[in-house]
């Protein structure tokens, strides 16, 4: 997926943006606002390992954000199994030196297409940090709705801390079909 966004893209993965990836994603700040998945410190060797999984995945459901010169965040869906199979959760990061500037908005609602009209979702949710009201703005503003407050809902960074429950549901008559 090549989607413009500003003078931003959203494409596919390559084994060379893992210097660019480690570079970016080794920020605390970045850290704090995912799940314990996305390692800190984070080096060369978790970038290759995440692009290579990007990579090998089908279908590719994890895209970078870039730069024409480097990446500079990420953003995927994990599409779920059995009866969740046309719902998708939504998750992203992007650098700090970009932050503010519109970028994870207009990716958020590349997302959203690609998601409903490519893989033929019907929801896709979002579970942001009640700590995070940055990325809570971006969901409402790409049209997400704030369905509640999952309280005491995880453990991050020796904190129990509360997550938003955001979903975005495609708009009656797009029966998906799989």
């Amino acid at each position: 997926m090549d989607q413009e966004i500003g003078k931003y893209i959203i494409r596919d993965w390559h084994m060379e943006d893992a210097l660019s990836i480690s570079k970016y994603a080794n920020n605390k700040k970045i850290w704090m606002n995912l799940r314990d998945a996305f390692p800190h410190p984070y080096g060369i060797k978790d970038a290759e390992l995440f692009i290579s999984r990007a990579i090998e995945s089908n279908p590719t459901t994890i895209f970078a954000i870039a730069t024409q010169s480097e990446v500079i965040g990420s953003i995927g869906l994990v599409i779920g199994k059995d009866v969740h199979r046309f719902t998708a959760e939504m998750g992203y990061w992007l650098a700090e030196p970009f932050w503010g500037k519109g970028i994870m908005t207009q990716a958020v609602k590349k997302m959203i297409s690609h998601g409903i009209h490519v893989l033929k979702l019907h929801r896709i949710y979002a579970e942001p940090y009640t700590t995070n009201p940055a990325s809570a703005r971006v969901l409402e503003k790409a049209g997400f709705a704030c369905e509640g407050v999952l309280r005491s809902n995880v453990f991050k960074d020796g904190k129990i801390l509360d997550q938003f429950m955001y979903s975005y549901v495609a708009k009656a008559g797009t029966q998906p079909v799989r």
